[in-house]
């Protein structure tokens, strides 16, 4: 009987997860890149489940508790409705641990940041079920592109042309964009817009100065997705808005990710975690003590709207 080679597995693995150099030129030139099929069935059925329950507890918090700033709501027709939900490995779900351990989430975070990637940003974003308001065109945040800074989306629904799904202008990640003349000049059809259709388990890795939106639609079905931002420890520690001690921070979510991926998934080659040994960070030995870090502050980005900063390299 041939004994596998531990190494040599964990390499394939890590192969097989990794972008591929055609799929980051694609991303680099158009700012997106749709992954088909990325999310294993049985971790999108958990994902699923946990969604459902992060939006039932979100709905259940009364305006002025403290866990009300996890939760972001917006009134519409008179009626107050949740469509974000903020900090989800610390909402008793293990789903969003297991997804961040995956290395099916990590050997894109890799691919693009490098081995020394930091998990910055996890959230939940619905349209709830005949609640589909317009996300207005925007730029999630807007840095000098020394490096790369992106999403990556995990789509739990189905998103569908005409019934609201996401538009992206590819290659609009390039420079700053005045959004709201966009808005004003174009609406939602400006040149060469694209509406991105996906399926549950599919992921749209989208750079954080792409220029997207989605219009509003009426009767919609739900629509959820798990948004995970990454960035570069060295971007970070070079051009913030973090410091090193919040990046050692974030850092320590990863163990605790990759042991619950490991859990959930015993018969999978675990992701081979090739951080820096100058940033591997020290466990806490408190694993809840690592689910919720603050941000504080944002990098800004390009809004239609009074909250919106202007950039300046």
């Amino acid at each position: 009987m041939t004994v596998a080679d531990p190494a040599a597995t964990a390499a394939s693995v890590a192969t097989a997860h990794h972008l591929s150099p055609e799929q980051v030129r694609f991303f680099d030139e158009h700012g997106y890149l749709v992954l088909r099929g990325r999310i294993p069935g049985p971790t999108l059925a958990r994902l699923q489940a946990a969604a459902d329950a992060w939006i039932a507890d979100g709905s259940a918090v009364a305006e002025g508790e403290p866990a009300a700033s996890d939760y972001q709501w917006a009134t519409r027709g008179g009626e107050r409705r949740l469509f974000r939900v903020d900090y989800l490995h610390a909402k008793a779900q293990p789903a969003s641990l297991e997804l961040l351990g995956s290395p099916a989430v990590l050997g894109i975070a890799e691919s693009l940041a490098g081995p020394d990637f930091v998990p910055t940003y996890e959230s939940l974003v619905f349209k709830d079920e005949g609640d589909g308001a317009a996300i207005d065109w925007h730029q999630d945040a807007v840095h000098p592109r020394r490096h790369r800074i992106f999403n990556i989306d995990v789509y739990l629904d189905a998103s569908r042309a005409g019934e609201g799904a996401l538009r992206v202008a590819p290659g609009s990640h390039l420079a700053p964009v005045d959004v709201c003349r966009l808005q004003e000049e174009y609406g939602w059809d400006a040149p060469d817009v694209i509406q991105v259709e996906l399926e549950p388990g599919d992921v749209l890795v989208h750079d954080v100065m792409v220029v997207h939106g989605s219009e509003a639609v009426i009767g919609n079905r739900l629509r959820r997705t798990i948004y995970y931002e990454f960035r570069a420890a060295e971007q970070i520690l070079a051009e913030g808005p973090w410091d090193a001690e919040w990046v050692g921070r974030r850092l320590r979510l990863l163990p605790v990710a990759l042991r619950e991926h490991a859990r959930a998934n015993p018969d999978e080659t675990p992701y081979a975690w090739r951080i820096d040994p100058s940033l591997r960070p020290v466990e806490s030995g408190d694993d809840d003590a690592e689910l919720r870090i603050a941000h504080l502050v944002h990098s800004p980005g390009s809004y239609c709207s009074a909250g919106s900063v202007p950039f300046s390299a």
